[in-house]
């Protein structure tokens, strides 16, 4: 307890909200820049136990904004969930942190969620409006505190939605913007300090919940430009919405919609193929059968070359990432029936 002494100072949080965050278990989905953050600052508050869910690798890029990763990690290609558990391994060995690499879905969000106890909290790390529908209908499916965070640009915004209690995020958004018509961080760009921001935002409204102080839970949706220097709040309570389909109606068509097929991944030039809920591979058993196909590296948790007889449409050998749930990347193509075709011919229907 000698760790978290001037925490336990504030009279919110003392001797009895530190024993329960010690306790607590917070859901991460995501870990680019916002989860990295969020991650790391809840793992030095003693957060018991953090379950992290990311499907991407540790690329150069990254290591500008996402704080727990480091150039081994982009070097080595680690999974974004790995790096991020050892990192705070590091930081505090009383943390129980629940690495998944995996793509969080329909098909799996609820799995994902009751894998290591119903989490206290969800927090978004995500970067699209499609998952963050599914993680609301999750929340309030489950009855579990959402704690909603985006940073673009300058700008960063947050908001907390407690189920049963004030809207749900279908209540301020019909539903996720037309495709292309939103800057992404792959085409707008983002300025490192609004995510240390809109994390450290996030992260003290996750603490409230689980400490249980849903009395000081924020009521407003908070939106701010850190460049500009412009900050406003908008009253969530009366957004709530007598007739939304979710939280009101109880249908839950995100997290119950049918598989997706072929996904593209943004700002990447590659498209992602997942197979059936719960299949897995032999990783070593597909690196043998790759071999006369090209160069191929294979770890505890991926499979990763480029098979040298496959060209993408940019000219160049087609890159092939196959993770040990049977989900693929394949680098260098767009189209959804050659990621398809490619999966089929050299991982199996």
């Amino acid at each position: 307890m000698d760790r978290y002494h001037r925490q336990r100072l504030l009279p919110a949080i003392c001797d009895e909200g530190q024993n329960r965050l010690g306790r607590a278990h917070a859901l991460i989905i995501g870990c680019g820049a916002l989860g990295c953050a969020s991650a790391d600052l809840l793992a030095r508050a003693g957060v018991g136990t953090l379950t992290i869910v990311d499907r991407d690798l540790v690329e150069q890029t990254n290591l500008q904004r996402q704080i727990l990763f480091d150039e081994k990690h982009a070097h080595e290609r680690t999974p974004k969930a790995i790096a991020a558990a050892e990192r705070i391994g590091e930081i505090n060995h009383n943390v129980r942190t629940v690495p998944a690499v995996a793509d969080f879905s329909a098909s799996n969000a609820e799995s994902i969620a009751s894998a290591n106890s119903t989490p206290d909290v969800i927090l978004d790390g995500t970067d699209n409006f499609e998952t963050r529908f599914l993680i609301n209908d999750l929340a309030v499916k489950l009855g579990i505190p959402y704690a909603y965070a985006g940073a673009i640009g300058t700008r960063g915004m947050a908001a907390t939605f407690l189920p049963g209690s004030g809207p749900c995020l279908r209540c301020l958004f019909d539903g996720p913007p037309p495709a292309g018509s939103q800057p992404t961080c792959d085409t707008a760009g983002v300025l490192g300090p609004v995510i240390s921001m809109v994390a450290g935002v996030q992260a003290a409204e996750a603490m409230k919940v689980l400490i249980g102080a849903h009395g000081d839970v924020r009521t407003t949706l908070l939106e701010f430009d850190a460049w500009a220097g412009r900050l406003r709040e908008l009253e969530l309570e009366p957004m709530r919405d007598a007739e939304c389909p979710c939280c009101a109606g109880r249908t839950f068509g995100y997290l119950d919609s049918p598989p997706a097929g072929p996904v593209a991944i943004c700002g990447k030039g590659a498209m992602q193929v997942s197979p059936a809920p719960g299949h897995r591979v032999d990783l070593q058993e597909i690196s043998g059968r790759l071999g006369p196909h090209g160069m191929f590296t294979a770890t505890r948790y991926l499979l990763r070359g480029t098979l040298t007889n496959e060209i993408g449409e940019a000219g160049n050998p087609i890159g092939l990432t196959v993770f040990g749930d049977g989900r693929a990347i394949v680098d260098g193509v767009c189209d959804p029936s050659r990621a398809r075709s490619i999966y089929a011919k050299y991982i199996g229907a």
